[in-house]
């Protein structure tokens, strides 16, 4: 009874927050409304008890690529000509968002049996999550590892393109600086007694 009323309700909200998304005049409201619907999907998921999968949906979607779209559609300030809100009007409503969904949460934990341990603390239905990482550290560890490198020859391929040399930037030559003897650094100056400042 609970599941199914968490389901409905999670199914309800994911396809209004889907519709808010292609609506929306604002993209910042469009971000928040797929981060809506990433949350409603983390939901469903477990429900079907496909935990990790829900946690790397909030964690890889909502906390990684939704924070930098809001970033980049912030950093654009398309609301120049719209009036600003103020927190107070809408603050009720985030409230009201932030409570019904951490019910969904608690309601569909607490319908799976997401570990069951014995007296000895050992795992006696592993959940998926173990399940995948004994899986994938040991059947798979050499393609793992291929995929870890692949991505990081991307991250330095990216960061290569996209580096450009200005002219008349000031940058660190640490030859330069380890080189220096101490008389071209340091100048001792003998001042009488009375004639300093």
């Amino acid at each position: 009874m609970v599941t199914d009323l968490v389901f409905f309700t999670s199914v309800a909200i994911l396809m209004i927050s889907a519709m808010g998304v292609i609506t929306s005049n604002n993209p910042v409201h469009s971000a928040l409304f797929l981060v809506s619907c990433f949350f409603q999907s983390s939901v469903l998921w477990l429900l079907l008890e496909a935990e990790f999968l829900a946690i790397a949906l909030i964690v890889i979607y909502v906390g990684a690529v939704m924070v930098l779209f809001l970033y980049v559609v912030m950093m654009l300030d398309i609301r120049k000509n719209q009036h600003k809100q103020s927190v107070s009007s809408i603050l009720p409503i985030g409230i009201g968002i932030s409570i019904l969904f951490i019910a969904e949460l608690i309601f569909a934990l607490s319908g799976t049996n997401v570990v069951q341990t014995r007296d000895t603390g050992v795992l006696s239905n592993p959940n998926n999550t173990e399940a995948l990482g004994i899986e994938l550290y040991t059947n798979y560890l050499v393609e793992f590892e291929l995929a870890s490198i692949i991505l990081l020859l991307g991250i330095i391929a990216a960061i290569s393109l996209t580096l450009h040399r200005r002219p008349g930037l000031k940058k660190q030559e640490i030859s330069q600086q380890v080189s220096v003897s101490k008389k071209d650094r340091l100048k001792v100056v003998q001042v009488r007694s009375g004639e300093g400042a």
